[in-house]
């Protein structure tokens, strides 16, 4: 990719992109506000330029919802011309953003919906990728949520991110009340906080949810931005509805664009209708120097999805994929080779091995019909009445572990399959489960899972353009495979010569292929050999004496102050994640093919 975006994903004219970056500012802008310490001290020194820089994941210039404090530096704003290409630093303030879109609050003074939306108050505390062992210093934000019933606040994902403490307030109340995270999508960035206080719930009324809007219709948004503690109203109308790029989870999903002002601090408060009724919950804005005033609300159907979800499994499993790439079948010389006869249908250029339609696709079939819906060529399907949406978002309604029925052209002939639908194994992770980042110590080796927090940490320069191409342009050939790397060598006698060693990739362990972390720290608690032998990329190797090394742990973890020489998931049993080796054997594809969602040049991950 020639450019990328920090943690956060762009979509212009016909081409949209998902790629996340250390180096520029997206144009997607998250919408709470922070308020930012300075990082913890280490008496490790770090290999990033950026090593005294809260970590981009949580950087509030990347939240527009998160509200940052009056002290702090206003947040950087860079802007991307058509197909990803930047532009000049937008010199205008948030003030100016919203200085002709707040309604009357006189008309609305005594709507009792108001009520039901509160301000969240979040002490966050993110892991530290570098240095794996210990979190970052703490952080505090605010944003928004509102009452949905049952006890329940619904608030945006990136609000409650890490945290360690979250608070929230009623309208007209003086007092904090603290509110638990019961469950956080990150892929529809959606949060569920819940708040035993019956104090809290006295007199509140939940919102009610309203349907998909129309083209046009008013739409009000309600929150605690940036400008001061008392609730906050802007009015305008529908812009647009669309399958959109979300941000915080990098996935695609049906979203509302409207032009109603969305300021730092809004995020997670609710957008209504004239008939008072929540139409989605407000999560992002787009900025560029060519645009003003797209905002964009998760709708009520995606909220729908989330809670849902919660509901059945009592947790939340994400949204499904097929798990194919696709090109659009627009040139008529291509789908006559393809012996397509109408003008329909997208081409199969590639299946996840991880994806059940591995099973039943091929690369070459031509899919017609998702669910007895016929598939455009241009990679579209019927929506509502006179409208037409992206293919996937025929995906997005469905569940982890329902089945879908593909209607298939396959060298002439007509197929139906069916497809169990599961969400999709990254290779690279964008968001890490449990919270703090796997790693082992071995003599000073530090190896970790490569993910995409810790690249934007690292920066790219550091990371390097061979680990960048496989972060970006790799598929996970089996379930549980990481890319493991040494991200840095704590320096001492028993690994001299390694010092200079970072951010390369560890491919085999006394010549046994390495799945991932845990396997790793599996081979080296088993290995009885007198040398342990590491083997990277570019043919690199590191050997260490096994009874020298085991003597020289201790010492190191004592002198960089490390409290253990693993991550406690490391401490369980290894469990083999494939069956046999067969998968280890295959190598990267030949066509370039990412862990993101691409819809470049005709081509569109479903």
């Amino acid at each position: 990719m020639a450019a990328s975006v920090a943690n956060c994903c762009f979509s212009v004219l016909n081409a949209s992109v998902k790629i996340q970056s250390s180096s520029i500012s997206s144009p997607w802008c998250f919408v709470s506000a922070s308020s930012l310490t300075p990082r913890a001290s280490s008496n490790i020194k770090r290999k990033s330029s950026r090593s005294d820089s809260p970590s981009p994941i949580l950087n509030p210039e990347n939240y527009p919802g998160r509200v940052r404090d009056e002290s702090s530096n206003p947040p950087q704003k860079m802007a991307f011309k058509a197909f990803g290409s930047p532009k000049k630093e937008k010199k205008e303030s948030l003030s100016d953003f919203s200085r002709d879109q707040q309604t009357d609050p006189a008309k609305i003074h005594d709507a009792s919906f108001l009520n039901a939306v509160v301000k969240v108050y979040c002490t966050h505390t993110a892991p530290d990728y570098s240095l794996p062992w210990q979190k970052q210093r703490q952080f505090t934000s605010t944003g928004s949520a509102f009452m949905i019933g049952d006890g329940k606040l619904l608030t945006n994902a990136h609000c409650v991110e890490h945290d360690t403490q979250v608070k929230v307030k009623r309208r007209g109340d003086d007092r904090k009340y603290v509110a638990k995270v019961l469950v956080r999508g990150v892929d529809c960035d959606i949060a569920l906080l819940s708040v035993e206080s019956e104090d809290f719930w006295k007199g509140a009324e939940p919102l009610r949810l309203g349907h998909l809007p129309r083209l046009q219709d008013s739409v009000t948004v309600v929150g605690y931005p940036l400008g001061g503690d008392t609730i906050s109203v802007t009015k305008g109308v529908v812009s647009r509805i669309e399958v959109t790029s979300y941000a915080h989870g990098s996935s695609d999903l049906l979203g509302i664009q409207i032009d109603a002002a969305i300021n730092p601090g809004n995020s997670g408060g609710p957008a209504f209708n004239d008939q008072g009724e929540c139409i989605g919950v407000a999560f992002q804005v787009y900025r560029s120097e060519e645009t003003e005033n797209i905002g964009y609300v998760i709708p009520t159907t995606v909220v729908s999805h989330f809670l849902t979800d919660y509901e059945r499994n009592g947790k939340y499993t994400g949204y499904p994929c097929l798990g194919v790439l696709l090109q659009k079948l627009e040139n008529p010389a291509l789908r006559e080779c393809l012996k397509v006869p109408t003008n329909e249908g997208v081409l199969v250029r590639r299946v996840e091995p991880t994806s059940d339609a591995s099973k039943v696709l091929k690369e070459g079939d031509v899919i017609v019909s998702f669910d007895d819906l016929h598939v455009g060529c241009e990679g579209t399907v019927p929506f509502r009445s006179s409208e037409r949406i992206a293919f996937r978002y025929l995906i997005s309604q469905k569940f982890a572990g329902d089945i879908a029925e593909i209607g298939i052209i396959r060298a002439g002939e007509h197929k139906k399959v069916q497809v169990v639908l599961r969400p999709r194994v990254h290779l690279v992770p964008y968001h890490i489960d449990g919270g703090q980042p796997s790693y082992i110590i071995v003599a000073g080796l530090v190896f970790t899972p490569l993910s995409e927090p810790l690249i934007e940490e690292e920066c790219e320069d550091t990371i390097g353009l061979k680990l960048l191409t496989k972060a970006r342009y790799s598929v996970a050939r089996f379930r549980g495979e990481q890319i493991v790397i040494l991200s840095q060598v704590l320096a001492n006698e028993v690994n001299i010569g390694y010092e200079d060693m970072n951010n390369q990739q560890v491919l085999k362990f006394n010549g046994i292929p390495i799945r991932n972390i845990h396997h790793l720290a599996h081979l080296i608690d088993m290995c009885k050999d007198k040398y342990l032998v590491f083997e990277f990329e570019d043919n690199y190797v590191a050997v260490l004496e096994r009874e020298a090394s085991n003597s020289a742990s201790l010492c190191i973890l004592k002198d960089y102050g490390i409290p253990s020489e693993r991550s406690a998931d490391l401490l369980e049993p290894y469990v083999d994640p494939i069956d046999d080796t067969q998968a280890l054997d295959q190598g990267i594809g030949d066509s370039p093919v990412s862990n993101l969602e691409i819809g470049f040049d005709g081509l569109v991950w479903a």
